[in-house]
């Protein structure tokens, strides 16, 4: 026995010898990298201030000389004269609270009764006495206040030769004196026209700017139905608070409900009176615009200190001036599940599978085309704004069998409003005025196969309408915060006093721009000459039925001859 003592202990001892050497080793490699690494960091750290420091000594040298900025002087490229979009502003004709613009951080707990289903929508929308909540971590300044005549230049793109004037547009952002006093702002939301991801973030991101950022001692009124909302007695308006709204971008559509007409001018300035309401934000598309801009004039008619701020919602993307509107980004990425699946369809359905794919594009074909872009399995792309050739050597027919023949398949993906040179166009019209549009995608799925039934061949079509699918999303990231940024730019704007606006994005920066300019040519369409249509034919190898612009031309400019 004591002889296994004796062995064991000395193995005891050189085993706690190799562990302690192993550890002291492990601790000195990584404390040895460690030093190693801060000191190359360290070294990175110093070149950068370095690098930085010279650029800014650099740059404070020129200003002081005078020099010119580097680059080469282009003579045949100027500028010379910018034309301000100029917004109308109460403070003109009503006095300003002028109020120093500050953050006020308001925070608000959580409440039980947040919107999270249509039955909780309809227990919580009754209430015109909300308790008030929460509390402020302490005013903070803004880091970047925008002063009126800060602007975006709209013409980005300059050619050689090119005019010398463009026109700009007010740069949105937090102003630093307030027109309204928070303390006695009350304001009112309505959504309308049709659905579009989204619809929810705009009146969340609404909702918590105007309570958590400005502390307004107010209510924020959600109008639900649309405009028939305001004097509709079976639609009451809902209160909305951060908590009621907390989760609400989560859902597709709009909690507030949304129509179409219900435009009654005087029974919803009425309402604004009867509620002492001096924020009204309006969220839709051209015609809403132009119903809200009618709004604003009739609350100038009557003495009423309202600002009146659009939001564009368009799922058709055809709103002007903008660089897109908002859950156009969402939309083509749900119009992707589509496609997909016709593509499924057309590869595992034989014989001479093709699967058709209608989408929304009412007099733009902006969804189809980026759809088409995105998906880069599409064969044939039809749109509003090229003519629609069916047979000849640039028709589509011969074109898919071509791609039917090589591939065993073909995809096509139409817009709603595309083939009207084809099928006609309809008398009728909904309720906001559009025209009915004829059944674009059933009548592709009929000469298909008619078109291969003249070869003696059978194709088997399927045909796919996921139209109002796409607008029921919710809001993908990227719209998410554009839609934030949307909705804190029209409070900052109606805050600061301005009327009879809209805010969008406008070469990559937030901007107002008055509504009368901004639907005076809206809806637009999309450019058959341009990059977008070139880029699409460029994927799908279909024929170009766009006429060139020389030709066009030459046509609008013949002279007409008399019939003999």
């Amino acid at each position: 026995m004591s002889n296994l003592k004796d062995t064991s202990l000395p193995v005891l001892m050189a085993g706690v010898a190799a562990l302690t050497a192993t550890t002291v080793a492990t601790i000195t490699y990584y404390w040895t990298k460690q030093r190693e690494d801060a000191k190359h960091n360290a070294h990175i750290y110093r070149e950068y201030e370095r690098e930085k420091m010279l650029k800014a000594k650099t740059a404070q040298a020129r200003m002081q000389k005078e020099e010119p900025p580097s680059g080469t002087l282009l003579k045949d490229v100027t500028i010379d004269k910018i034309f301000l979009w100029e917004l109308e502003d109460l403070s003109k004709k009503y006095p300003s609270a002028l109020v120093e613009n500050m953050m006020h951080n308001k925070s608000v707990g959580v409440s039980k009764s947040s919107i999270r289903s249509p039955v909780m929508r309809q227990q919580s929308s009754v209430s015109d006495s909300d308790e008030k909540g929460g509390h402020s971590h302490g005013a903070t300044p803004y880091n970047k206040l925008i002063s009126n005549h800060e602007c975006i230049v709209a013409d980005i793109v300059r050619k050689p030769n090119m005019h010398t004037h463009t026109v700009a547009f007010v740069r949105a952002g937090a102003r630093r004196l307030l027109h309204f006093d928070p303390k006695h702002v009350n304001a009112a939301i309505v959504t309308c026209g049709g659905l579009c991801p989204g619809l929810n973030n705009v009146i969340r991101e609404i909702t918590k700017t105007l309570h958590q950022s400005y502390a307004i001692g107010g209510k924020v009124y959600g109008i639900q139905g649309g405009f028939r909302g305001f004097h509709d007695p079976n639609l009451q308006p809902l209160i909305l608070t951060p908590e009621l709204v907390d989760n609400i971008h989560h859902e597709g559509g709009t909690v507030l409900g949304s129509s179409r007409g219900g435009f009654d001018l005087d029974k919803i300035l009425n309402f604004l009176q009867t509620k002492k309401i001096n924020q009204l934000y309006v969220i839709g598309g051209d015609g809403t615009h132009r119903g809200a801009f009618r709004l604003h004039e009739g609350c100038m008619e009557r003495g009423l200190n309202v600002a009146v701020a659009g939001i564009p919602k368009t799922i058709d993307n055809d709103v002007d001036y903008i660089d897109q509107s908002f859950g156009f980004q969402s939309a083509v990425e749900a119009a992707q599940v589509a496609i997909r699946s016709a593509k499924t369809e057309a590869v595992c359905n034989l014989p001479n599978g093709v699967g058709i794919v209608k989408l929304m594009g009412r007099s733009a074909g902006y969804i189809a085309a980026h759809a088409t872009m995105a998906s880069s399995d599409v064969d044939l792309c039809l749109v509003p704004e090229v003519p629609v050739v069916l047979e000849g050597p640039n028709g589509c027919l011969p074109h898919l069998r071509r791609r039917v023949k090589h591939q065993g398949y073909a995809v096509v993906v139409v817009a709603e409003g595309a083939g009207e040179e084809v099928l006609g166009t309809s008398a009728e019209t909904d309720a906001s005025g559009n025209k009915k549009l004829p059944p674009i995608g059933e009548f592709m799925k009929k000469v298909v196969t008619e078109h291969f039934a003249k070869f003696d061949e059978v194709a088997t079509v399927k045909y796919i309408d996921p139209s109002y699918t796409v607008r029921s999303v919710p809001a993908n990231a990227a719209d998410s915060l554009y839609c934030m940024q949307l909705a804190q730019n029209a409070c900052h704007g109606a805050m600061a006093g301005f009327t009879g606006f809209s805010v969008g994005l406008c070469n990559n920066r937030m901007v107002w721009l008055p509504i009368p300019e901004l639907v005076a040519t809206s809806p637009r369409s999309m450019n058959a000459n341009g990059r977008t249509w070139e880029r699409v034919l460029a994927l799908t190898r279909q024929p170009n039925t766009v006429e060139p612009k020389e030709e066009a031309k030459e046509k609008k400019e013949l002279p007409k001859v008399a019939a003999v």
